[in-house]
């Protein structure tokens, strides 16, 4: 007897729908590899659009520096003998504001190209520092005598320079203005951002005050790298999507149709790091356009920054790639009722006809992908669905001799895709939905087969 004969007893029935039920395995598969490949191709072109445009940005500073001379001992080989010698070098005291006050508004912009639609921000930083010299600067072997103090710089980072846009940065202390340079940002940008020069020698007797305000465009994210003793951070947008993210979450937060503002309150006890930091230069050179490197958009935030990201409310493709996980159950369930019409009603499914009915359930996924991103998620889940329970049930009607018998797959069919929404709208209940769903299935196949005969025909009379 043929594996696709339809004198096959219940049991090779089953096992037929299991085989071409994993055979359908392969182009599900393939579906998925093409939700990736389309997720790719997406984020390539967002890249596209926003090039030119800024980067994910993150700002920090300022920071004040200070170089001064320090005497530093070596021993080197002379004659084959250690001889020790000293020499003076120039080193860097870094000084963290001991209050860092910075308002930011982010205003957000759609640009799309094609299909394609990407997140863009501009943002403008208006922020007031002060700094002190520390009472206990004896403590880091550094004397005010051997500092430079007419050489110091006020350093201000921000990861992609190339965004800063409209007028120039201004930067004052005590009401003068300062002329700002290229590069020479702090570590936490990778030394991208700009500069001052500055002679700090009133910081001697008093604290100085800056403030500073520049504008700068980026797409994706913000966020802050704090370094102050005392940082407060309030972000305001219209964005009304906004994800906290990062190892510091806002103290107080709105969230509305009508946008968001937030509010960061981070002490230096909370980063771990002193305001005074003392050692060897930590750039040599000065470049008038740093390239950002490792600010991806899709990169995860750091546990010393936070991190504000302007999401789209829907990402069609991991509910697309979610939804594609569900396949085997489409299959399974579709399959379980056609079998249990061939084993307990006598109709007669063939092998080829269960490879059809799968076709066009794997089929839903590749609509369902196609449509979304024109239309939207929700608009081609209706359009997708729709259309292959109208093919599956018209198709059944044929195989299984009966509109009646075919209606019966149109509701499996109606209610498989109502649940798959739910479940792919409700993730954190998706495994408990899903679970019970199966139990359910699974009651209803031992009650319905409790007295079928798997190696022969169907029994005569109950057991």
């Amino acid at each position: 007897m043929g594996i696709f004969s339809s004198d096959r007893s219940p049991g090779g029935k089953l096992a037929v729908a299991i085989l071409i039920g994993l055979l359908l395995a392969i182009p599900l598969f393939s579906v998925w590899l093409m939700v990736y490949d389309r997720e790719q191709q997406s984020r390539t072109a967002s890249q596209s659009i926003a090039e030119g445009w800024g980067g994910p940005q993150r700002v920090a500073g300022p920071l004040l520096v200070i170089p001064y001379r320090a005497t530093v001992t070596e021993t080197v080989t002379e004659g084959n003998r250690p001889v020790v010698r000293s020499r003076q070098v120039w080193q860097e005291l870094t000084l963290s504001p001991e209050v860092s006050d910075i308002e930011t508004r982010v205003v957000p912009e759609r640009r799309k190209r094609s299909i394609y639609e990407v997140v863009v921000y501009e943002a403008e930083v208006a922020g007031k520092a002060r700094f002190a010299m520390p009472a206990d600067l004896a403590r880091f072997g550094v004397a005010v005598s051997d500092m430079a103090l007419d050489r110091a710089e006020l350093r201000f980072g921000l990861s992609d320079p190339r965004g800063l846009y409209g007028q120039p940065p201004s930067v004052s202390v005590g009401g003068q203005k300062l002329r700002l340079q290229p590069g020479g940002g702090t570590l936490a940008t990778n030394g991208a951002g700009f500069f001052a020069w500055l002679d700090a020698g009133a910081l001697v007797e008093k604290p100085i005050a800056v403030d500073y305000a520049f504008a700068f465009r980026g797409n994706g994210w913000l966020s802050l790298a704090p370094q102050a003793g005392d940082t407060r951070w309030r972000v305001t947008s219209p964005w009304p999507h906004p994800s906290f993210q990062g190892g510091f979450l806002p103290v107080e937060r709105g969230v509305s149709d009508k946008g968001f503002a937030a509010t960061y309150r981070v002490g230096n006890l909370a980063l771990g790091q002193s305001l005074v930091a003392t050692g060897a230069p930590q750039q040599q050179e000065r470049a008038p356009m740093v390239e950002p490197s490792g600010y991806d958009v899709a990169a995860p935030a750091g546990g010393y920054e936070a991190r504000i990201n302007l999401v789209q409310p829907v990402d069609l493709y991991s509910r697309v790639n979610r939804a594609t996980k569900y396949g085997f159950l489409f299959i399974g369930f579709t399959f379980l009722a056609f079998l249990l019409f061939d084993v307990i009603g006598g109709v007669r499914v063939a092998g080829v006809e269960y490879l059809l009915v799968g076709a066009g359930l794997v089929l839903f996924f590749i609509l369902l992908l196609a449509f979304a991103e024109v239309i939207g998620f929700a608009p081609a889940y209706l359009v997708a669905s729709a259309a292959i329970i109208g093919l599956n049930t018209a198709y059944s009607a044929a195989v299984l001799k009966s509109w009646r018998r075919a209606a019966y797959i149109g509701a499996l069919l109606v209610g498989l895709y109502v649940v798959l929404y739910i479940l792919l709208s409700l993730e954190a209940f998706a495994l408990l939905i899903g679970s019970l769903l199966l139990l359910v299935a699974l009651a209803a196949v031992m009650y319905l087969t409790r007295n079928l005969n798997w190696r022969g025909a169907a029994s005569e009379e109950a057991a």
